[in-house]
């Protein structure tokens, strides 16, 4: 056989197996999504479609769940990092957002409250991190139980690994934290203490007051009796700690639904920051306390925190 006809039959070669290849993950893509009529498609409709799949794949951002062996915890503890899609960005590092749950809620809570958080993180370049805070932590270190530090373990242990195992920013002016509820009151509460690591702080429906309810959560576990250890639950609080801020430590973002139970303590926040001449963007919005509310307040604080990355830079 001649030399031409050798090198065409071997480029017709594999174009039939690169073919036969292509078929066999489409099909399999197909059968995944519930398309069955595969065997009718055309080879262009077979290459169309597997080019896209491609496409959107190359798009996608990455979801990972991760553990990390903490020894303020004394254990093993996991966290959810969210990342935009590193091989379509010409960026080298990204700011990060760390997102506290709620009361009895874990790690995968966001993830499950707000489904569009990967979308997010490629729509605004950022990392997300969902830390796993306890079922009652409040992220401070209880001063009557020794296991619960979970402010020292985001400060001291998770903040350090995720900024060397992933390409973050690593500046207090690019990186923010908020929360929900329990995780509301944490984010507020670890930013107004490290204003070293966070330059921006949100809250949605947080807990930013408990001493009104001594009787709730399992409070008095972390600590104490409220009758007999006042000093403790004052001094947790977020209503006390923002005595200790200045006016130009925080960028701070917090809301609450009209019909939520936190609501007179988070007016009652707005007047204290009021009052101590602190900037800060308070918003009441319809909504109860609950995963809707969540679901659609995450966008804004989210857009929040883009805009002070950007100012900052």
């Amino acid at each position: 056989m001649p030399n031409k006809l050798k090198t065409l039959a071997k480029i017709n070669f594999f174009i039939v197996v690169d073919f036969y290849k292509i078929r066999h993950i489409t099909v399999n893509i197909c059968l995944n999504l519930g398309i069955t009529k595969y065997y009718k498609m055309s080879i262009r409709q077979l290459l169309l479609l597997f080019f896209l799949c491609n496409s959107i794949a190359a798009n996608a951002s990455k979801v990972d769940t991760l553990v990390l062996q903490s020894t303020f915890l004394k254990k093993a503890t996991k966290f959810v990092v969210i990342q935009p899609n590193l091989l379509n960005n010409r960026l080298d590092t990204y700011p990060v957002v760390y997102l506290l749950h709620g009361h009895g809620g874990n790690y995968a809570q966001w993830s499950s409250i707000a489904p569009q958080l990967p979308e997010m993180a490629n729509a605004l370049n950022m990392i997300f991190v969902c830390p796993d805070g306890g079922v009652n932590s409040w992220y401070f270190d209880s001063p009557m139980d020794s296991t619960i530090r979970y402010e020292s373990y985001i400060t001291k242990e998770l903040i350090p690994y995720i900024d060397a195992h992933f390409p973050t920013k690593a500046t207090a002016n690019t990186r923010a934290i908020t929360g929900l509820s329990m995780g509301g009151h944490g984010a507020m509460y670890l930013a107004i203490k490290h204003t070293n690591l966070f330059g921006a702080a949100g809250s949605m429906s947080g807990g930013v007051d408990f001493t009104p309810f001594p009787n709730n959560w399992n409070l008095s576990s972390v600590l104490g009796k409220y009758d007999s250890h006042k000093e403790n639950w004052e001094q947790h609080t977020v209503l006390h700690q923002v005595e200790t801020l200045h006016n130009t430590h925080l960028a701070i973002i917090f809301d609450c639904g009209v019909d939520d139970f936190f609501l007179k303590v988070n007016r009652a926040l707005h007047d204290k920051l009021l009052a101590l001449k602190i900037s800060h963007d308070y918003i009441e919005r319809p909504g109860k306390h609950n995963s809707e509310y969540w679901k659609n307040s995450i966008d804004f604080q989210l857009l929040y925190f883009k805009h002070f990355f950007q100012m900052s830079s």
